[in-house]
C-alpha cells in the first residue's frame, strides 16, 4: 500500500493539477473518471455510520441522500447523530486534546501532510463521489479534490515556515529569555457547506489538526459521504481516533447546541450570512471564543465604458454560471457603465448560450444541476419577478427533457434590472445574474459597497486611474480586475487567499492565505529565567 501511494503522489506531482482556471479535460482525465465513476456507483446506497474516537456508531435512525442530477439514484443512508452524541463527541475530543497539543509540530506536519498524499491516491474516486452527490462535472470535481491537496500542503509549509510559531522576543535583562508561543485552544469543531463538500471541510480540519486542536467535525446533510470521506483520508493517513471525530447530525437536531456548548473552543462555519452571524453572536455569548464564520455573498463585477468587453462577458459567464451558480464567490451583479450596457449584454448572451447544461457523469458537460429542487424554484420565482415587471429576462426554463427530467436542471439565467429590485440584493446561490446600467465607475463602487457583503468583487477596464480607485475603494476580502478566467471566482490556495469582509466573513482572514493557520492558535509570552 505504501508503494502505491508513492507512486500515486509521484504521478500526480508530475501531471498539472486542475485549478478553477482549468477549461478542457484530456482524454487522460475523461478516461480515469469514468472507470471512477464505476467503481463508485457500485457502493451507492449502502448504509454509512458517523465516527466519534474511531467507532463507527449508527444513532438514532437513517437518513437518505439522493443525487441532484437523478432522483432515481440514493447517494446512501446515513446513521442520523444526535445532540448526545455531539456530547459525546466533544467529551472524546477533549480527552486527547491535551496529548494532540503536546505531540511535536513537526510530527502533526508530518500526518496531516499524508493526507495530501491520500487525496493523490484517490483523486479519481473522490472527484466521482462529488460528482454523484453534489452533481459537479469533471472539471469541477477535479478542482475541489485538487484543492484539498494544496490546501494540506499550503498549510503544512506555512506551520514548517515559521518553525511551529514560536519566536524569540526581546531580552530583558539579566538572564530572563522571553518567547512568543502560538498554542492551540483545544477543542475546534468545523462546520461545513454542501457545495464545497470536501475542501471547506477538510481545509478547517488539516489547520486545526497542525495548529494542535482536537476536531469534532459534521458535514453538510447534502455532503455526508463526501464528509465521511474527508474522513477516511485523515484515518488513512494516520490521524489519531481521539483527533478527529465525524457527526453525521441533521442542522435540527444540532441547533444553539453547536454555538452555546461550553466544550467547544473554537469553530469554523461554512454556510449562509443568517446562518453566520448567528453562530458568530451566540458562539461568544458568555466570553469571547474564535468563530470563523465564512458566509455568502453578492458579488458584483463592476464593467467601465473602459473595459474590455469581450473579456468582461466570458468572466461573467463563468463566475455565474460556473457550478451552475452556487459558489459563495459566484457573480450575480453586473453593474455596467450605461454607454456599453447594451453591447455587454449583447456579448454575454453569447456566452450564455454557448453553456451546456447536462449531467455531471458525462466528462464533456460544464455545468451539472442545482443542488435541489427548492433552488429550481428559487431560481424560476425570481425570474417571473422580473416578467411581472416587465423586465427582460434570458433563459430561466427549468430542463425537464429526457434524462434530466429526473434531475435538477435549470437554463442559465440573465435579467436586466434598472434598479430597486431585492435581486440586486439577497444571494440566490443559482445560475442567475442580474445587470444595471450605471452612469460611472462612482456609481457602480457606491452599489457593491452598499450591501452587507462584502466577500469578492471584479473589475473590467483598461483605464489605469480606474484601476487604482477600484483597489482602494472596493470593500471586499477577494477582488479581481480584468480576469477572464472569473469575474469573481478562482481563488487558489497560496496564490489567492479567500475570506470575506462585512457581513461575508467573522476574521478579515483568508483560507489559503498567509494569516490563516494563526487563527487556529493563541498566543503566549513565555518568560524563563535561567538558574
Amino acid at each position: 500500500m505504501q508503494n502505491e501511494t508513492e507512486e500515486a503522489t509521484r504521478q500526480m506531482a508530475a501531471s498539472p493539477k486542475v485549478t478553477y482556471e482549468t477549461f478542457t479535460a484530456g482524454e487522460r482525465e475523461a478516461s480515469a473518471f469514468r472507470e471512477a465513476l464505476e467503481q463508485v456507483a457500485g457502493r451507492l446506497g449502502e448504509q454509512h455510520p458517523f465516527y466519534l474516537d474511531g467507532v463507527a456508531l449508527t444513532g438514532e435512525g437513517w437518513v437518505q441522500e439522493l443525487s441532484p442530477s437523478d432522483s432515481r439514484v440514493l447517494i446512501g443512508r446515513f446513521a442520523a447523530a444526535s445532540m448526545d452524541d455531539f456530547d459525546r463527541a466533544v467529551a472524546d475530543a477533549r480527552r486527547f486534546s491535551a496529548e494532540w497539543a503536546a505531540t511535536d509540530w513537526r510530527e502533526r506536519v508530518r500526518l496531516v501532510g499524508g493526507v495530501s498524499a491520500a487525496v493523490y491516491e484517490r483523486r479519481y474516486e473522490l472527484a466521482a463521489i462529488l460528482a454523484y452527490e453534489i452533481g459537479k462535472p469533471l472539471l469541477e470535481a477535479l478542482g475541489e479534490v485538487d484543492e484539498c491537496a494544496v490546501l494540506i500542503d499550503y498549510y503544512c509549509e506555512q506551520m514548517t515556515a515559521h518553525a511551529g510559531y514560536g519566536v524569540e522576543m526581546g531580552q530583558p535583562g539579566g538572564s530572563e529569555r522571553a518567547y512568543s508561543v502560538l498554542r492551540p485552544y483545544g477543542v475546534w469543531a468545523v462546520i461545513g457547506p454542501f457545495n464545497f463538500p470536501m475542501a471547506l471541510l477538510l481545509g478547517p480540519i488539516a489547520a486545526a489538526l497542525i495548529a494542535g486542536n482536537t476536531v469534532v467535525a459534521k458535514p453538510s446533510p447534502r455532503g455526508y459521504l463526501s464528509g465521511l470521506a474527508v474522513y477516511e483520508l485523515f484515518r488513512q493517513a494516520g490521524i489519531p481516533a481521539g483527533a478527529l471525530h465525524m457527526l453525521t447530525i441533521p442542522q435540527e437536531r444540532l441547533g444553539a447546541r453547536l454555538y452555546s456548548h461550553r466544550g467547544v473552543d473554537g469553530l469554523t462555519f461554512t454556510g449562509s450570512h443568517a446562518t453566520g452571524m448567528e453562530v458568530f453572536h451566540g458562539f461568544s455569548r458568555e466570553y469571547p471564543r474564535p468563530a470563523i464564520c465564512e458566509m455568502g455573498g453578492k458579488n458584483a463585477a463592476i464593467v467601465t465604458a473602459a473595459a474590455d468587453l469581450r473579456k468582461a462577458a466570458l468572466g461573467v459567464s463563468r463566475s455565474a454560471f460556473g457550478f451552475s451558480g452556487q459558489r459563495c464567490s459566484g457573480c450575480s451583479r453586473v453593474l455596467v457603465q450605461r454607454e456599453v450596457h447594451d453591447e455587454f449584454l449583447a456579448l454575454l448572451e453569447e456566452c450564455r448560450l454557448q453553456v451546456r447544461v447536462g449531467s455531471p457523469l458525462d466528462p464533456e458537460t460544464k455545468v451539472g444541476p442545482v443542488i435541489s429542487r427548492e433552488s429550481v424554484a428559487r431560481l424560476l420565482t425570481a425570474a417571473q419577478e422580473c416578467r411581472d415587471a416587465g423586465w427582460p429576462v434570458h433563459g430561466a426554463r427549468s430542463l425537464a427533457a429526457g434524462e434530466l427530467r429526473f434531475g435538477n436542471y435549470v437554463e442559465p439565467t440573465v435579467v436586466e434590472i434598472p434598479a430597486g429590485s431585492r435581486l440586486l440584493r439577497e444571494e440566490l446561490f443559482t445560475p442567475f445574474v442580474a445587470v444595471r446600467p450605471v452612469d460611472s465607475l462612482s456609481e457602480g463602487l457606491a452599489l457593491n459597497n452598499s450591501l452587507v457583503f462584502g466577500l469578492t468583487a471584479g473589475l473590467y477596464s483598461q483605464e489605469p486611474e480606474e484601476i487604482e480607485r477600484f483597489e482602494r475603494e472596493v470593500k471586499a476580502g477577494v477582488v479581481y480586475v480584468n480576469r477572464a478566467a472569473g469575474a469573481t471566482t478562482g481563488a487558489w490556495p497560496g496564490i489567492q487567499s479567500f475570506g470575506g469582509w462585512e457581513g461575508s466573513g467573522s476574521t478579515g482572514r483568508g483560507a489559503g492565505g498567509v494569516h490563516y493557520l494563526q487563527q487556529y492558535m493563541r498566543e503566549q509570552s513565555l518568560t524563563v529565567v535561567d538558574g
